[in-house]
């Protein structure tokens, strides 16, 4: 199976400008997060979907695989679907984050080895244990499983409820990761969709699958993953990247 691994970067963040060319240690961010996937021992290939010639450029000069596609995508989805375009032999599109450095090149493998272990999986998601201090996050999304890992619905607001506590219930919460896996003929399907309502009150893209009626495949993992949105995230992640080399890691 051939599995292509796109980035989707978008340059004009609202809530941070030029995101994809912030430094974090001497790189950009969208070198950090390429680099990061690259180390995937599945991926065929990783590409970077940009919408400006600077972070094309970038991604260039340093090495990587870069295509340029429209400035004007309402989602990260179109822009993916767009991207799609350039890769018609590949049988998986891994999705991940522009603004994920952190992201753990085994996670993108146990995502791939999914479609190989089961031929009727369409799409696959990540989640990790929530942690308390996440619970009434809006940003950190929850998502609650079946009994077969499958997502059953996904809220910024805390679910399941804990009536009473989540060790009585011998529940563990999850929060979303937000790393994707698609059969390539299901995400051109996913992004041509309407959007949703639960989609458009939650403001949550996944959402659209779900109510389609489709299933969405959970991986679990304990990695901490940080990603970045606002100006306070991106010196989180210039912290830890200055502790961990301080550490010699």
């Amino acid at each position: 199976m051939k599995f292509v691994c796109i980035i989707p970067s978008r340059y004009a963040s609202t809530r941070l400008p030029g995101k994809p060319l912030c430094d974090i240690a001497g790189k950009p961010m969208v070198q950090r997060v390429y680099e990061q996937a690259a180390k995937a021992s599945k991926l065929t290939s990783v590409v970077v979907a940009v919408d400006n010639p600077k972070v094309y450029d970038t991604v260039v000069t340093f090495g990587g695989h870069a295509v340029m596609t429209r400035e004007d995508h309402a989602n990260g989805t179109d822009r993916l679907a767009e991207a799609v375009g350039h890769f018609p032999d590949a049988d998986v599109i891994v999705n991940v984050q522009g603004d994920e450095p952190l992201i753990a090149p085994d996670v993108i493998d146990d995502l791939c080895r999914a479609f190989e272990a089961e031929p009727d999986l369409t799409m696959a998601t990540v989640a990790a244990p929530l942690q308390e201090d996440e619970y009434d996050d809006p940003s950190a999304v929850k998502v609650v499983l079946n009994q077969k890992d499958e997502a059953m619905y996904f809220s910024r607001s805390l679910i399941p409820y804990p009536r009473h506590s989540f060790e009585e219930g011998g529940i563990q919460p999850y929060k979303h990761i937000g790393i994707y896996a698609y059969r390539r003929d299901f995400l051109l399907q996913y992004a041509a969709m309407e959007q949703t309502p639960a989609e458009k009150v939650e403001s949550l893209e996944q959402l659209r699958v779900l109510e389609n009626g489709y299933k969405i495949k959970v991986i679990k993992t304990h990695h901490q993953f940080i990603g970045i949105d606002t100006p306070d995230d991106l010196e989180h992640i210039r912290r830890y990247f200055a502790e961990s080399a301080h550490k010699g890691e």
